[in-house]
């Protein structure tokens, strides 16, 4: 079935090729094409297009399709082309002639616009969710290991001392940061493109105002010509918000991966989250991270993918942008999976507390023994060579007692600050407002 069909077939191999795997991505997409189509039609009932006597009935059998998604029983047929399609036809099938008003006043450009808009937004709540987790953990394990040192490293080489409470903290922080991201690609997802029908509106007196309330959006994409030109813009805003998570994943996973090596010793992963050598008996090899590590480097090149694809592309529609939905749908369930996994590994992390007594890493106290002698009114630069003479000569005596308190350092980590930093960002999104005006759709 399709729903633009005439009187003739295409023929079979281009029909193959150009519905590709829209179908199956399309059953992402399946619950929210029917929330859209619920408010579009309270909508059209509002303006007259739908009898007062259809809209209950309408909506009592979308709610019986959302509900057929919800357990993940809904199919897109043989030979029926999209969701939307899928959905129309289930209504026709059941109502008769009352099915097919519901396309009334839209097109499937501005029907895959809402429908992507909405999965994304819902999507984008859980990656916060998930997010919050794994930060809740690095925050729990920076402050239980607050006072464990490790060396800090430049360029590979021991420089001076850290701690695992900076370690675990820092990466907390940084999700902060991407958060703000994230919070930035939602709230650019979340306008209501719903009424632009085919990129330029309708002569029916559509209420866009009332699809955005019911819908729950924060605003709508008011120019009918942008709502289009958002196709695709979205995805690859969303895709930075992606990547800039992933890229502290990936940093996290290669530090993890290091730190875990005999070389180093700092860290022991959980031996349920290793793998073995099918030669060398003694393995424990760090695969979670270097798949979370792997996976996130490939979600890093997501708004570049979008990117391609969309680009140099002129103002309309073009099926050029169906291919960016089978990058772009599957990164979500990617990037949980990478955070759900960092989470669990960082609940269960063993850290080594004795790293120090290895006299290899005594250089790395040379700042706090120059630092020291400053303070007692010797020139820095002359207790920088002092110090830097003594190592040379094997006579340099570390002090290990690390009296750093401004804020940020070893003896100050702000942790509290930052756990404000994060609970204010997720505040910002208002998740409340998508799940009420849901709700109040679903009549639940």
């Amino acid at each position: 079935m399709k729903l633009w069909e005439k009187n003739f077939e295409v023929n079979k191999e281009i029909e193959r090729f150009t519905v590709g795997r829209d179908r199956e991505m399309d059953l992402y997409l399946a619950k929210y094409d029917v929330l859209g189509s619920m408010a579009h039609i309270t909508m059209l009932e509002s303006i007259g297009l739908i009898g007062k006597d259809e809209l209950p009935v309408l909506l009592s059998e979308l709610k019986g399709i959302y509900e057929l998604c919800e357990r993940g029983e809904f199919t897109i047929e043989d030979g029926v082309e999209d969701v939307h399609s899928q959905v129309e036809m289930l209504l026709t099938r059941q109502l008769g002639d009352m099915g097919k008003k519901i396309h009334s006043g839209r097109s499937r450009n501005d029907q895959v616009l809402v429908d992507l808009k909405l999965f994304t937004r819902h999507q984008l709540m859980e990656i916060a969710d998930a997010v919050k987790v794994l930060f809740d953990e690095l925050i729990q394990k920076s402050n239980q290991y607050k006072d464990v040192l490790m060396p800090g490293y430049t360029h590979l080489q021991v420089a001076m001392p850290s701690s695992f409470g900076l370690w675990f903290g820092a990466y907390a922080e940084s999700l902060c940061d991407d958060m703000l991201f994230l919070q930035a690609a939602y709230r650019m997802t979340n306008r209501n493109p719903l009424g632009s029908a085919a990129g330029y509106g309708s002569s029916f007196p559509l209420n866009r105002t009332m699809t955005t309330q019911l819908l729950g959006f924060d605003s709508m994409d008011y120019n009918v010509v942008y709502a289009q030109m958002g196709r695709g813009k979205m995805e690859r805003n969303v895709g930075f918000a992606i990547a800039t998570i992933a890229g502290t994943l990936a940093k996290l996973a290669f530090d993890a991966c290091m730190f875990n090596s005999q070389n180093f010793s700092f860290v022991k992963l959980p031996k349920e989250c290793t793998t073995g050598s099918s030669i060398m008996p003694h393995k424990k090899n760090p695969d979670v991270f270097e798949l979370i590590r792997a996976k996130s480097n490939k979600l890093q090149s997501l708004p570049q993918q979008v990117t391609l694809i969309m680009n140099n592309l002129p103002v309309g529609y073009f099926r050029d942008l169906q291919i960016i939905k089978e990058v772009f749908l599957p990164a979500f369930d990617e990037l949980k999976d990478c955070l759900q996994m960092a989470a669990y590994i960082i609940n269960k992390i063993e850290v080594n507390e004795h790293i120090l007594d290895n006299p290899m890493y005594d250089p790395m106290f040379s700042v706090e023994e120059v630092n020291r002698l400053a303070a007692e009114g010797l020139p820095f630069r002359d207790a920088y060579k002092k110090v830097g003479l003594d190592i040379e000569a094997g006579q340099f005596v570390p002090d290990k007692h690390i009296r750093h308190t401004h804020e940020g350092s070893i003896g100050n980590l702000c942790n509290p600050q930052i756990q404000q930093l994060m609970q204010q960002v997720l505040d910002g999104f208002h998740f409340e407002r998508i799940i009420e005006a849901e709700k109040q759709l679903l009549g639940r």
